[in-house]
């Protein structure tokens, strides 16, 4: 089985129990199919970047399952079929899904981020005392040329 992520946008009007059907059908269709869906996540009404079948705004929902590739066939011909749904787009995760990993805060790892911020707010002074060490001596340079010069013309 291969992995693929699914995101399609449904017609904005549809809200609600309505959008929870249609979400639900498209998960139906994938079970039924002998897909595992891993994550489905409902991004809510946004602006398009273009207009699709006379709409500016569209609800995202994205797909992300396990499948062989003739289900998708059958997914997609589904969506082309659904007057709800405006735009699909199927690609395959070439690397398969990885999870996110839980963020549980530990007790130690608290001080250990103290720690990192004090030492990232550290190097950055030092940086700031490097960056205006340099612009003094480019000043002194830059003064020591203007005299030069100076001293050059008095003497023509």
């Amino acid at each position: 089985m291969r992995t693929y992520e699914s995101i399609f946008i449904v017609h904005p009007e549809v809200v609600g129990d309505d959008q929870t059907a249609i979400i639900d059908k498209y998960k139906t269709i994938l079970s039924d199919r002998g897909a595992e869906v891993l994550k489905v996540e409902n991004w809510g009404v946004r602006t398009l970047a273009y207009q699709v079948k006379k709409q500016s705004k569209g609800c995202y929902v994205l797909f992300i399952f396990d499948a062989d590739p003739s289900v998708i066939a059958e997914f997609e011909r589904r969506m082309r079929i659904d007057e709800m749904v405006i735009k699909f787009q199927t690609v395959l995760l070439e690397n398969g899904y990885q999870a996110p990993a839980a963020a549980e805060p530990e007790a130690g790892s608290a001080d250990e981020a103290d720690a990192d911020e004090a030492d990232a707010d550290e190097a950055d002074a030092d940086e700031a005392a490097d960056v205006a060490e340099e612009k003094a001596v480019e000043a002194e340079a830059s003064t020591a040329a203007k005299a030069d010069a100076a001293e050059t013309t008095e003497e023509a």
